[in-house]
């Protein structure tokens, strides 16, 4: 399985027993295939060959290691972020679901980052023993499993692996089946092992710009709103990225709990009391955007670094409109009495985002971070803390914000409110 080897456009067909389905699935696998072919057209590229060839030089591998990526394979966006999460967190465990590209490209980046356990399952029994003889071709050695399709998962729709002598503790997840025409919501059922997540575990979930793995990510969100799940666009599919929190150590700043119930109980009466959200909507307060918050804290930190440089030139114009043209992102009208005293366009993993430096009528200096959001949402402001600031962040249309600074989280609520309902 090379490049030069030819691969099938089409997935392997499932077994003759998968066609004793359920006529709702059918209906589904209809309903999105009419509405899914513009997703599916742009799946058909596996990405530039130079970055291929490159992420082939930065593992050692031969530049036709991997078979032709595009269509129903990874593409190298999706195979990148395998191996920067590798590299950052160095799995002792990490679980494959669908076998292929992906497990040569994670079984070579564990090999040269500490090691570890990869255990990777696929449907096709013959496709198990080919990617094994492929994988000892390439001096690797993994756990790959045959686990045929044939048990559900409650709560969620079409036939899901037989998994078994899974490890206890799982640091990362590789979701890359089953295909959508099992179900479009199938790889919904990945959640089954996010109880196994360790603190700072991490799941990526493969063809994730796709309208079904959309909703299985909304859903994903508020059964585990201690994992941080964030869709990222730097590949042909798209990949959703998931880190679990360390709960443990996410409020370390302040006396133990103390945050946790002060920060909520003020954040709850503020929304509650400026009809932000309504009682039904309560339950839902717990953060599921870290990255989203990191990236605006290391702006907000950012800004400040460059008020103190005097070889650092501000921009103190802010031209919304411009903004919107080159950007796509509508920032929200200022409050009168409030200043600009810089203006940036940061780069992101997946766009342009914006960071404005800003002073209040009262003499705070603040930080607005907008990005694009992954798709529209009511405006639910949250709270967080990042070394010191307090962050009011929350979604409007297509875009994300957040506000940030050295106040009191009340403060920043009724802060983020005034931007919010300019």
């Amino acid at each position: 399985m090379t490049s030069r080897e030819l691969t099938g456009f089409l997935p392997l067909s499932e077994p003759k027993d998968m066609a004793d389905t359920r006529f709702s699935d059918v209906v589904w696998r209809l309903g999105f295939g009419a509405i899914s072919w513009p997703w599916l057209l742009a799946s058909l590229s596996g990405g530039r060959k130079a970055d291929k060839r490159a992420l082939m030089a930065e593992l050692g591998l031969a530049p036709d290691s991997l078979p032709h990526l595009g269509s129903w394979k990874a593409d190298v966006g999706f195979l990148r972020h395998i191996v920067r999460e590798i590299a950052r967190i160095k799995p002792a465990h990490v679980v494959e679901l669908g076998a292929g590209a992906s497990t040569l490209v994670a079984a070579r980046a564990m090999a040269l980052h500490g090691g570890g356990r990869l255990h990777s399952f696929d449907q096709h029994g013959g496709f198990v023993d080919a990617t094994r003889g492929w994988l000892a071709d390439n001096g690797l050695s993994v756990d790959i499993r045959h686990a045929p399709l044939e048990r559900q998962v409650e709560g969620w729709p079409g036939r899901w692996y037989a998994l078994d002598n899974l490890p206890e503790q799982i640091d990362l997840i590789i979701i890359d089946g089953p295909p959508w025409t099992v179900h479009p919501m199938v790889r919904g059922a990945a959640d089954s092992l996010f109880s196994r997540l360790t603190p700072g575990g991490v799941v990526l979930l493969d063809d994730a710009a796709r309208p079904g793995e959309r909703l299985v990510a909304r859903r994903w969100r508020q059964r585990w709103p201690h994992i941080d799940f964030r869709l990222m666009h730097d590949g042909t599919k798209g990949t959703l990225v998931g880190r679990r929190r360390d709960l443990a150590a996410a409020n370390d700043d302040q006396p133990a709990g103390m945050w946790r119930h002060i920060g909520r109980a003020v954040a709850i009466a503020a929304l509650l009391a400026s009809g932000w959200i309504a009682h039904d909507v309560v339950g839902e307060q717990a953060a599921h955007a870290s990255s989203f918050v990191d990236e605006a804290a290391a702006s907000h930190r950012t800004g400040q670094l460059r008020r103190a440089m005097a070889s650092q030139i501000e921009s103190p114009r802010l031209d919304a409109a411009e903004i919107a043209r080159s950007t796509g992102l509508e920032l929200p009208a200022l409050p009168a009495g409030w200043q600009v005293s810089d203006v940036q366009v940061y780069p992101t993993s997946d766009s342009p985002a914006v960071a404005v430096s800003l002073v209040t009528d009262k003499g705070e200096q603040l930080s607005l971070f907008a990005d694009h959001a992954e798709t529209p949402a009511d405006a639910k402001p949250l709270l967080a803390r990042r070394e010191g600031d307090t962050i009011a962040y929350w979604e409007e249309g297509k875009a994300a914000f957040a506000l940030t600074g050295p106040v009191e989280p009340q403060r920043a609520l009724t802060l983020a409110g005034q931007l919010a309902s300019g």
